[in-house]
């Protein structure tokens, strides 16, 4: 680090910097009480998908219990067709935002399969949806979580560090020139003692 110049440009130089600083501080703060409301946002939107998924595989244990003696191949009649995902912007953080799903459902003989075969269907179909908004879900709160422990490190940064050392050094320039002032009085009537001495001689 530079050695701090104790002279009048410099105090005015660190004036300036601690007025930046302190402009920086409410931005930030106000960047990272967003994320905190998104990531909230994002929590409970992950606790319901995981909620409606054990009310499903519920549902799927009450309504089929054929499925677990069931020699029927059913993979290949729901499966995911497309997943339209685009990017929102919130403070600056690019987060998924999960748009639309596209599930296909087989086209299957009524007469062939047995009749829960539709519910069965449905509650896959419902199953993949859930399954695809939760990992959409979790990106967000990881990148949400990243911003905030950036954020929260850069205003730690600035509340902690930087803004305190400004602080420091005008403190330190200010007692400098008040005693570099009062050196110069002192100098003076000195000075002018000697002169009024000589002129007495």
């Amino acid at each position: 680090m530079a050695k701090l110049a104790l002279n009048k440009s410099s105090l005015q130089r660190e004036s300036r910097k601690l007025k930046a600083l302190r402009q920086f501080v409410p931005a930030l703060d106000l960047k990272r009480k967003q994320i905190l409301a998104a990531r909230l946002a994002s929590r409970r939107a992950l606790n319901l998908c995981q909620q409606q998924l054990s009310t499903i595989a519920a549902q799927v244990r009450n309504q089929l219990p054929m499925l677990a003696q069931c020699r029927l191949d059913l993979h290949e009649l729901v499966r995911v067709a497309a997943v339209e995902i685009d990017q929102v912007n919130l403070v600056g953080i690019e987060l998924p935002q999960l748009q639309r799903v596209t599930i296909d459902r087989s086209e299957h003989s009524r007469l062939a399969l047995p009749a829960w075969v539709d519910s069965c269907m449905e509650l896959v179909a419902q199953r993949l949806q859930l399954e695809i908004e939760l990992q959409v879900e979790r990106s967000r709160l990881e990148l949400l979580e990243l911003a905030l422990r950036k954020t929260t490190q850069r205003l730690n940064l600035f509340d902690k560090v930087l803004i305190p050392r400004a602080e420091s050094n005008i403190r330190r320039i200010r007692i400098a020139l008040s005693d570099s002032e009062r050196a110069g009085v002192v100098r003076a009537k000195i000075a002018k003692g000697k002169r009024l001495q000589a002129v007495a001689s």
